[in-house]
């Protein structure tokens, strides 16, 4: 018997899931086109998860990420999170951006000298593009220089971020190009 579990969750853009164990949630996924993608996402990142009914914790956080994607602003700040096994670095990375409100952005810049340098841009990008809690830690709300989107991992990549930026009423700087 497992003590990790995970539910799907329908939102406005599109199916997502979450995961959790004893100490919190330890996991969330942004839609991937179709049910079966999420489920082999989730059960490659959560080998021992069984399909279960939220917990009445885990409810209210899928109910306020729901409210969040359809405009309703929440930051989700207080939501329990269990990082265990997450570098400390990466932490950081997300404790600086959960801090950010809905309808604000910050630059992968700005959490670098946060954390000691802005020569640590490059490798806030990669723990950001390792969050195993995207939403909850709005990984959507950091930017690359010049409040250009940058990169978005998540399936969908720049347009799924810029959707979440513009149901949550940020404004950022993109003028599509031919590698959009």
């Amino acid at each position: 018997m497992t003590d990790q579990h995970f539910a799907l969750f329908d939102t406005r853009i599109g199916l997502c899931a979450i995961a959790w164990g004893p100490r919190g949630i330890n996991g969330t996924q942004l839609p991937m086109g179709s049910e079966q993608k999420i489920r082999t996402r989730i059960h490659q990142r959560h080998a021992d998860a069984s399909e279960a009914e939220p917990t009445a914790e885990v409810q209210q956080a899928i109910d306020r990420i729901t409210k969040l994607l359809v405009g309703e602003p929440d930051d989700l700040i207080d939501v329990p999170l269990d990082l265990d096994g997450v570098p400390e670095f990466n932490r950081g990375v997300y404790d600086i951006a959960r801090t950010v409100p809905p309808g604000k952005t910050i630059t992968y810049g700005e959490i670098a000298k946060q954390l000691g340098g802005v020569q640590l841009s490059r490798d806030v990008g990669q723990a950001l593009g390792r969050n195993p809690c995207p939403i909850v830690v709005p990984c959507h709300r950091v930017l690359a220089a010049g409040n250009k989107p940058g990169g978005f991992s998540a399936n969908g990549g720049v347009v799924t971020k810029l959707k979440m930026l513009e149901i949550e009423g940020a404004l950022v700087n993109h003028t599509p190009s031919l590698f959009d």
